[in-house]
């Protein structure tokens, strides 16, 4: 079907929703259906493409003709405007319980074009644990023609039992050669350069095409594998740390911005500021104050889930570092991800030991967990500099 053919290197899992959507078409003509279910897991590492299948399968879905790719639906589907298609994404750092609540309400209705109502979860997995709950009771006792699609990067990220009510459909990270060829021949992209970024984002499509089209993305990348040499000092450590998480604070800044300002504006006219009229005042009506710290808060924890993903998206670049330093050290014929900074591996391998190496790739996992806790940023960057350094 066409609306899978993004799915690089998928082809388990395009099988397995080709015979879904096949099914669900017989359910809507009358049909038994046998393996349609009312409840989906998507699992992957990132850059697997998990959203995208979710959402390939709801066009699949709601298409008269099982996922043509380019009729009136599909297309709905695909740019996010389809009546009978919810898509969440939590906006913060987690999903709220009244937030999964009024989720539920909206999924209770029957589809408007006689199909199917699908509910998109993407990040399902940073529900909170009453959210998970409400959600159970949701999945557990859909109603009649209710598709749950939830997207979480492993089977037990989510509650167990939400995973037992639940078709797992797993996702892989595609190789590097069917990435690079989808750049070079669906984006126009050097052959070269597609290389590079299918190598260098280790399979991640999304990261790939940045790195291909965006000379800024890769400008950061090499300013974060340009960290492990300009550690000479304790002074120097600081001032990486310092350089890492300003990035990623103006990096949360430029994409938050705009839409904090566009979303506050509609919510100070929805409750009346300037509006003039018998009755009526230019600030916010009652109730309006509320709503305006409410969103704010809101908007807060979105610039913060913004910079810690920037930050572990950094340290994962490092990761990626030292574990070709690593393959190097043990003659690992392997392909490197970062070969266009062969020297500077190959100075890095020479100069220390594989213990030491690992301690260095155990010490930035454990500033992953300690920013995934909520650890000052600034702290836990730091004291990975000069775990690194030592």
């Amino acid at each position: 079907m066409a609306v899978f053919d993004d799915l690089i290197g998928q082809d388990q899992a395009v099988a397995v929703l080709s015979r879904a959507a096949a099914a669900a078409k017989e359910v809507v003509e009358g049909g038994r259906g046998a393996g349609m279910t009312h409840a989906w897991l998507f699992t992957g590492p990132p850059g697997s493409g998990r959203e995208d299948a979710a959402r390939a399968f709801a066009a699949a879905l709601l298409c008269p003709d099982g996922g043509c790719g380019h009729c009136d639906q599909c297309h709905q589907v695909f740019v996010g405007s389809h009546p009978d298609l919810e898509s969440v994404r939590p906006q913060g750092l987690s999903y709220s319980v009244k937030q999964t609540r009024e989720l539920i309400l909206r999924a209770a209705g029957a589809p408007t074009q006689g199909r199917w109502r699908v509910i998109l979860f993407e990040d399902a997995d940073r529900a909170t644990e009453s959210a998970a709950n409400a959600l159970l009771k949701a999945i557990e006792e859909p109603p009649p023609r209710t598709v749950w699609l939830l997207c979480a990067p492993a089977p037990d990220d989510m509650m167990i039992t939400i995973r037992s009510r639940c078709r797992v459909v797993n996702l892989t990270t595609p190789a590097a050669e069917a990435v690079a060829h989808v750049l070079a021949t669906r984006d126009s992209v050097p052959p070269e350069v597609a290389r590079f970024a299918a190598r260098a984002a280790q399979g991640h499509v999304s990261r790939a095409r940045a790195l291909a089209l965006d000379e800024g993305v890769r400008r950061r990348r090499e300013a974060v594998l340009s960290i492990p040499r300009s550690l000479t000092g304790v002074g120097e450590c600081v001032s990486a740390a310092e350089r890492l998480v300003k990035t990623a604070e103006e990096e949360a800044a430029v994409a938050t911005a705009a839409l904090n300002e566009s979303e506050t504006a509609e919510l100070r006219k929805l409750y009346g500021e300037g509006s003039t009229g018998k009755g009526l005042n230019r600030g916010l009506v009652r109730g309006g104050a509320g709503a305006l710290k409410e969103l704010e808060d809101r908007q807060k924890s979105r610039a913060t889930r913004i910079k810690r993903d920037s930050l572990d998206s950094a340290l994962l670049e490092l990761v990626s570092f030292y574990r070709d330093v690593l393959a190097m050290q043990f003659g690992a014929g392997v392909e490197l991800a970062n070969d266009d900074l062969r020297f500077d591996l190959d100075q890095l391998a020479k100069a220390s030991t594989p213990e030491e190496t690992l301690r260095r790739i155990d010490a930035i996992m454990q500033c992953r967990e300690r920013l995934a806790a909520n650890v000052n940023p600034q702290m836990a960057v730091e004291a990975m500099m000069l775990a690194l350094r030592s």
